[in-house]
């Protein structure tokens, strides 16, 4: 879908075009190894945001370097592409490592005869210039799981054996209602698509909040890979969600035991380190062009607001239980800080 379109039947979501796996052992037939991927995001994406908080956690930033996009798309051959620019620190507006201005780029690489979409996040072979995938949610658990004794030290299991079965189940629904309904309802094509997109996304944040009112986390006692999934759609709801795709029943911020589970993650190493609240709003209001043609940017809400006490380690233990917290943010990763 073009920036400035709105669709004429609901929004769904194509499976990934490319979707190699890299793993230590190199079973699927890519190898894990340093410095040879390079991952590129937007850090206005929250499918792309995913994969950022899991390097993050894991301690992948040397391993595999960052490469991020400008928050608003250009229009290339009629349609918007993920490109590096000056003002996001690609001079010449190239990437400095794989020496592309745009993302599609590397999928004509891989394939010179592809013409289907271009997202994020992208994990790119510097070797070659190929995309390797675009699969997010595979990317995200590769990352957790699959990369060895290239993850830090002391490195958390955010994917647990036991917890899988309920990790999926939890997410499956959080993606349907939640992930991927509030764009059901930003784009619907008429009112009763809206209505019943708009009904979900709010009967999940309900269920959700009676979920979190007893228990730290959203599945087991640590942070796993369903905290991941759902922590990028909600940072970004208050901001973008609530009015530029008009999920407007009530705020995040209104809901006690989610609101106090969001902030937690946030101040945990990993999220709010992570969240580029500038790029979320100025990609949501200046490239959608079809539910805002204005291409006005919403001024608030004040992200400080993140920040407030939580009150939530009454609740449970640590959130990577024996494992620890990642170190400092590499310095040319930082994102701007929120003041208190």
């Amino acid at each position: 879908m073009r920036a400035n379109e709105v669709p004429s039947e609901e929004i769904t979501r194509d499976p990934a075009a490319f979707a190699d796996r890299v793993t230590a052992d190199g079973r699927f037939g890519r190898v894990a190894e340093p410095g040879r991927y390079r991952l590129v995001v937007s850090r206005a994406c929250p499918w792309a945001h995913r994969t950022v908080i899991v390097r993050r956690l894991m301690g992948l930033e040397d391993a595999v370097s960052l490469a991020v996009t400008d928050p608003v798309q250009e229009v290339i051959d009629g349609d918007p592409h993920w490109v590096f620019t000056e003002a996001t620190g690609s001079p010449g507006g190239r990437d400095p490592v794989l020496g592309v201005h745009a993302l599609r780029e590397a999928y004509l690489a891989r394939d010179p005869g592809y013409t289907g979409g271009v997202s994020v996040p992208g994990l790119v072979d510097v070797t070659t210039g190929h995309l390797a995938t675009n699969d997010y949610d595979r990317l995200s658990l590769d990352l957790a799981g699959e990369w060895g004794p290239l993850a830090r030290e002391g490195a958390p299991d955010l994917y647990p054996e036991p917890l899988r079965d309920e990790i999926e189940a939890v997410g499956a629904e959080v993606y349907r209602d939640l992930n991927n309904g509030v764009y059901r309802a930003g784009f619907a094509p008429d009112q009763e698509h809206y209505d019943r997109a708009v009904a979900g996304v709010f009967a999940r944040l309900d269920d959700l909040e009676a979920r979190l009112s007893s228990r730290r986390y959203l599945v087991g006692e640590t942070v796993t890979l369903a905290d991941v999934r759902l922590f990028t759609t909600l940072v970004r709801f208050d901001a973008v969600y609530h009015g530029h795709f008009k999920c407007n029943i009530a705020k995040l911020t209104e809901y006690p035991a989610l609101w106090a589970y969001a902030r937690d993650l946030f101040q945990t190493p990993g999220f709010g380190d992570t969240t580029h609240f500038d790029h979320i709003r100025v990609h949501y209001y200046r490239v959608h062009t079809g539910i805002n043609p204005t291409g006005i940017v919403a001024a608030g809400p004040d992200p400080a607001q993140w920040l407030a006490p939580h009150g939530r380690a009454a609740l449970g233990g640590p959130p990577f239980g024996r494992a620890t917290l990642p170190g400092p943010v590499p310095e040319g990763e930082r994102v701007p800080d929120i003041a208190a």
